[in-house]
């Protein structure tokens, strides 16, 4: 039997210095298009070890690469609580009906490579922060791509 899910996860808006952002279209609910969404591995799992595991496991994307150094990883000090959706609460322990979001920023090189992980997605897009936004399924999500513009970093590596 599996392990249920910790409810504390992280939510990473991977976007180019030019603010398109990338979007994941889920593989157990088509039409459902969010950024890399991941819940910690462990409790005591540090939030950026979970990030750097999430966004390689879903597109491919090696952070701490010379591509994507570490340094392009922006924690936004943001947090959202939110209702777990019930087609996904038999994931959690019994009695879990909420979940702990950290919000984070990822600036990748325009062109990045990206592989994705073929039982979590089917496909992905490139959109510019307001389409991206426009186009999520989580509220959440979309309010966190909407900040973009006034969270990103000023210079990018």
């Amino acid at each position: 039997m599996k392990p249920f899910k910790i409810p504390e996860s992280v939510l990473v808006v991977i976007h180019t210095p030019d603010l398109d952002v990338l979007l994941l279209e889920r593989a157990d609910h088509p039409g459902f298009w969010q950024s890399v969404t991941g819940s910690k591995d462990r409790a005591d799992e540090p939030l950026v070890e979970t990030c750097v595991r999430e966004v390689a496991e879903e597109t491919g994307i090696v952070i701490g690469s010379a591509d994507v150094p570490l340094a392009n990883l922006h924690d936004w000090q943001l947090g959202n609580r939110y209702e777990i959706y019930p087609v996904w609460r038999h994931r959690y322990a019994p009695g879990v009906t909420s979940n702990l979001e950290h919000v984070f920023g990822l600036t990748v090189p325009p062109g990045v490579a990206i592989t994705l992980a073929p039982r979590e997605h089917l496909r992905y897009r490139w959109l510019p922060y307001a389409a991206a936004a426009d186009a999520c399924f989580s509220p959440s999500n979309a309010e966190a791509i909407l900040q973009l513009p006034r969270l990103r970093p000023t210079t990018s590596r």
